[in-house]
């Protein structure tokens, strides 16, 4: 039986493009991993508070929690393709590829995984800061409707 060689470059595009979906976990460590089933679930969560967020208005305050869900899973899956991205040759062989040299050419890194490099920190970036701004802003009006009812 022979293995199947990870590709590091394939694996920082698939965490970038699809970590939502689990599927750099599911490429690394195969369908059996728990941990890449979980993925969708706060991706799913997030993707309903954007949905409410269309539907009934910013001033729904369950959106406010489940939109940062979605920034959060954005920005783990990014840092995720950095992580992966910023490991050694070495490193990605001994841990992905026992079965190869430790300085086989699937470790290594090209322009493709650079500019992935590049993507997954802008996006992730963006992601979160945009998902925490979100929520963070309609917390702080909501707090200040309530303070401005009070004193009334």
């Amino acid at each position: 039986m022979t293995m199947m060689r990870k590709n590091k470059t394939l694996a920082v595009w698939l965490a970038l493009l699809g970590g939502m979906l689990g599927l750099h976990r599911f490429y690394l460590r195969g369908l059996g991993d728990w941990v890449g089933w979980l993925h969708p679930i706060p991706a799913a969560l997030g993707l309903w508070g954007v949905d409410r967020v269309l539907l009934y208005g910013q001033d729904d305050k369950l959106s406010w929690v489940l939109i940062p869900l979605l920034g959060a899973t954005i920005s783990a899956s990014c840092l995720m393709a950095i992580v992966y991205a910023l490991t050694d040759r070495e490193k990605w062989n001994r841990q992905f590829n026992p079965q190869l040299p430790a300085d086989a050419v699937s470790g290594g890194t090209n322009w493709l995984t650079i500019g992935a490099l590049v993507a997954a920190l802008l996006m992730g970036t963006v992601a979160l800061m945009g998902s925490l701004a979100f929520g963070f802003q309609r917390y702080f009006e909501y707090q200040v409707e309530e303070g401005r009812k009070i004193s009334q």
